[in-house]
């Protein structure tokens, strides 16, 4: 049998690079499988929301395959697999989706009611989402594949734009959905809550749709600097100067059209004088106070039901104190929940295919070996401005 490596969870802060099983062509449940297929992964990526279990901030269990960003080729084929052959290079997206049951024909994959007992909804080497083994390996199965998989239409073109290529499997749809249901349209002004990879995607995809101004917010002066790099506005949060104090020092009013919150739960106070505690309801509520009437929030940014590490008992259940008065007050809309990858990603590759989409220098894209991944970890927590690419064979940086 073939060997595997991944990056595995080993407790609060810790990841490391450990030989796990092969992949299978059976179900959490251990039951046997005819629509999957393997993939030997060509790039996995380092996502935020790995980081939320990492720091101990989920119920994440010890033992856990890492990984629900992934683009591979496949190299085994299920027996009823009709779409796809040996040799394809697709991008996966992370929702685990079956595509029969009804919120997957109404394209939410991402509350799929098929891939996880627990609850709507599944995702690779993710806690709470089903069990699925993490992609953040040399090699991983993909269920249900005729209908999950995004196939690239031209192998030499694909790997020519990989470092592009593989934020479709999460990343780039998750600012765009964010974008999308907050009613980025053209000509609107846009203020991002975050500056971190979601961030400066969910930056780009406003670019794309027609955004006349898009500011981004952050507390991180590095990530601030790639931003304003990138072309957008900036606010830095860790002044005094209020957010609607800063957003009329560019736009002339402290309101803007449409909001996107990038940041989640993990969100700390701002201004310079502050000790900057986290703070889970800030984000949600500075979105609120500088959304105009009518305006509408969109919310990639991660919300847990259990997180074991905040600092009231009333968010370790995920309750948090948003003003949603104001809020109501203001008509808003509020968009939540993961993103539907499928909805979007086939427009969002030819957008980076026909070069309509640098997503890779937007996001600051930073490939890493398999063996250097818990490296990556530490630097990403640490705030570094970049996102963070494994290349488990080799194979980003032949191309």
């Amino acid at each position: 049998m073939s060997s595997n490596r991944g990056v595995v969870y080993l407790g609060q802060g810790k990841v490391e690079v450990q030989s796990i099983d092969y992949p299978k062509m059976v179900d959490p449940r251990g039951r046997s499988i005819g629509h999957g297929v393997i993939l030997k992964v060509v790039s996995t990526n380092i996502c935020g929301s790995d980081q939320h279990m990492v720091r101990g901030r989920t119920t994440a269990e010890v033992g856990l395959v890492l990984g629900h960003e992934i683009t591979g080729e496949v190299i085994e084929i299920g027996r009823d697999v009709e779409t796809l052959k040996i040799g394809d290079l697709v991008s996966v997206p992370f929702n685990v989706a079956c595509g029969r049951c009804p919120t997957c024909k109404a394209q939410h994959t991402g509350v799929c009611l098929n891939v996880n007992p627990s609850r709507a909804g599944g995702a690779y080497g993710y806690v709470d989402m089903g069990g699925w083994i993490g992609g953040q390996a040399e090699y991983v199965m993909v269920p249900y594949a005729d209908f999950n998989l995004l196939k690239f239409p031209d192998r030499a073109q694909a790997l020519s734009k990989i470092r592009d290529l593989t934020c479709l499997s999460d990343i780039l749809p998750t600012g765009y959905h964010g974008a999308v249901m907050a009613g980025v349209k053209p000509g609107a002004t846009v203020y991002i809550a975050g500056a971190g990879p979601v961030g400066m995607a969910a930056a780009a995809s406003a670019r794309l749709l027609g955004a006349a101004c898009t500011i981004v917010g952050d507390m991180n002066e590095e990530r601030l600097a790639h931003a304003r790099k990138m072309g957008f506005q900036t606010v830095d949060l860790s002044k005094d100067a209020t957010l609607g104090e800063q957003i009329e020092q560019i736009l002339g009013k402290p309101e803007v059209d449409c909001a996107v919150d990038c940041v989640g739960f993990e969100a700390h106070g701002h201004g310079s004088s502050g000790s900057h505690e986290e703070a889970p309801a800030i984000v949600l509520n500075s979105l609120m106070e500088i959304t105009r009437a009518a305006g509408a929030i969109g919310i990639p940014g991660l919300y847990v039901t259990d997180d074991p590490g905040a600092a009231d008992a009333a968010a370790r259940k995920g309750s948090l104190s948003i003003r949603f008065g104001l809020g109501w007050a203001k008509s808003h809309s509020f968009h939540t929940g993961q993103t539907p990858v499928m909805k979007y990603n086939q427009n969002l590759m030819q957008a980076i295919l026909w070069d309509r989409l640098p997503i890779a220098d937007i996001v600051n894209v930073t490939v890493v070996s398999l063996d250097q991944a818990p490296d990556g970890y530490r630097q990403f927590d640490g705030g570094a401005p970049k996102k963070f690419v494994i290349d488990p064979h080799g194979l980003l940086k032949a191309a």
